[in-house]
């Protein structure tokens, strides 16, 4: 039998993020792998760290766990809608999410979270009819929603908005691309 690289889009960025982890350690993903903490529109990193704070991750944990649901769901989602698609859709998702936390926020974010969040509420879509929506994605919605505002409530450092903004995302391209059929 033979290995095939079966999602070009998710597997290179599972071993980009791995490696980033391996090889930038923290004092390098800091600078350069975390989102921007405000806009700067004439700042070039700005633009660069609006997409490569996906990459960088706190820690083994984190990563793993964002690798765990974004290598399950992921390549299914890519065989159904093309590498290209998921590329865009994991691209403006990283960019908006970091866009909209540099505005209402005064903090950076790291990882992948808001990208595993998008592809949970886009899975949820795929068996959509027209004039349907899953109840499926219903349950997801709710308790997923209700987990993270739960969780607003806990201190930590986790960014509760990049898994908002993620399955605001994920939900609006479902509802989008449901539509197309």
């Amino acid at each position: 039998m033979k290995i095939k690289y079966n999602a070009p889009v998710v597997l290179t960025y599972a071993i980009l993020s791995i490696g980033v982890l391996v090889f930038f350690r923290h004092v390098l993903s800091v600078s350069y792998f975390s989102s921007p903490a405000r806009i700067s529109f004439s700042n070039p990193y700005f633009y660069l760290r609006s997409i490569s704070y996906i990459a960088g991750h706190g820690g083994w944990t984190h990563l793993i766990g964002n690798l765990m649901i974004i290598l399950l769901v992921g390549p299914l989602l890519e065989e159904k809608y093309g590498s290209g698609k998921i590329l865009e859709m994991i691209l403006v998702t990283a960019i908006s999410t970091a866009w909209l936390n540099a505005f209402l926020f005064s903090n950076s974010l790291m990882g992948g979270s808001g990208i595993a969040f998008m592809l949970i509420l886009l899975s949820s879509f795929s068996n959509i009819s027209a004039g349907e929506i899953p109840l499926t994605f219903i349950l997801i919605a709710v308790i997923f929603t209700g987990g993270e505002v739960a969780s607003i409530l806990k201190p930590d450092k986790i960014s509760q908005f990049s898994h908002l903004a993620g399955g605001l995302i994920g939900a609006g391209y479902g509802f989008l691309r449901s539509g197309r059929r």
